[in-house]
């Protein structure tokens, strides 16, 4: 979209009946770097990005953290990524939130620091971001920057359980299959495992194939547990896929 300058000379024309051209919106600008981005145009929608992140679009300045950081459009550049990132998230993005929190979990353009990311990833969560949560609780369950806490890990699996994420559905599962801030519970955890697949998630599938295989909180079926891991390794969970192998079985 081409945006055209009137001269002042022929701005100040009396008699002219066409009006000024006013300065495109950041939604303007930002809907202009969408439509180049999804052509494939990468550089162009970079800075078409830039132009509307300046003009202050969180969104934009969302994409322009992801394109450095994942190098589309430009090379892979971590540090510009976290000051988009931050930029995002000091106007209350918690998605930006979020990651900000994954460079610091990743160590990606500064020194690796867990408690740093629990730091971003709880402010995240607490404005309601799901992978927040999750996150929030993987670092609890693995003690990743505090001691280890399940019961905190399971308060925030169920949260973001709550909001939809089916990967903290399938943590729910393995906290009551194994015990951890709870009592063991096979058939709870065989409950939310299946919750989880039925939300998508590869790793739930692949559990339900286990509890049938193994008769844990079900009775034990052979062709149940089958029927879930063709499932699980249909959707590219890779620990299916040699399960069905040494079974002998085909996918």
């Amino acid at each position: 979209m081409l945006f055209f300058l009137i001269s002042a000379t022929t701005a100040q024309q009396p008699n002219s009946s066409t009006p000024p051209m006013k300065a495109p919106t950041a939604n303007e600008l930002l809907t202009r770097a969408l439509q180049l981005y999804e052509a494939g145009k990468f550089s162009a929608a970079l800075k078409a990005f830039r132009e509307g992140a300046d003009a202050g679009n969180v969104y934009a300045m969302m994409y322009l953290g992801v394109m450095y950081g994942s190098g589309v459009g430009t090379e892979v550049n971590y540090t510009d990524s976290m000051a988009w990132f931050v930029k995002a998230a000091n106007l209350g993005d918690s998605q930006a939130m979020t990651n900000i929190g994954l460079l610091y979990y990743r160590g990606l353009g500064q020194t690796q620091d867990y408690r740093q990311a629990l730091s971003w990833f709880h402010k995240s969560a607490v404005l309601g971001n799901s992978e927040g949560m999750f996150n929030t609780g993987a670092l609890y369950r693995d003690g990743l920057g505090m001691p280890v806490n399940y019961s905190e890990a399971m308060n925030w699996f169920r949260k973001a359980a709550d909001a939809g994420n089916s990967a903290a559905m399938n943590d729910v599962g393995m906290l009551h299959q194994r015990g951890h801030g709870v009592a063991v519970d096979s058939s709870e955890a065989m409950k939310w495992y299946r919750l989880a697949a039925a939300n998508g998630s590869d790793s739930a599938m692949y559990n339900v194939g286990v509890l049938y295989e193994n008769g844990i909180g079900v009775g034990k079926n052979r062709d149940q547990a089958l029927v879930w891991y063709r499932s699980a390794a249909r959707a590219g969970n890779v620990e299916a896929k040699r399960t069905l192998k040494s079974l002998g079985v085909t996918e």
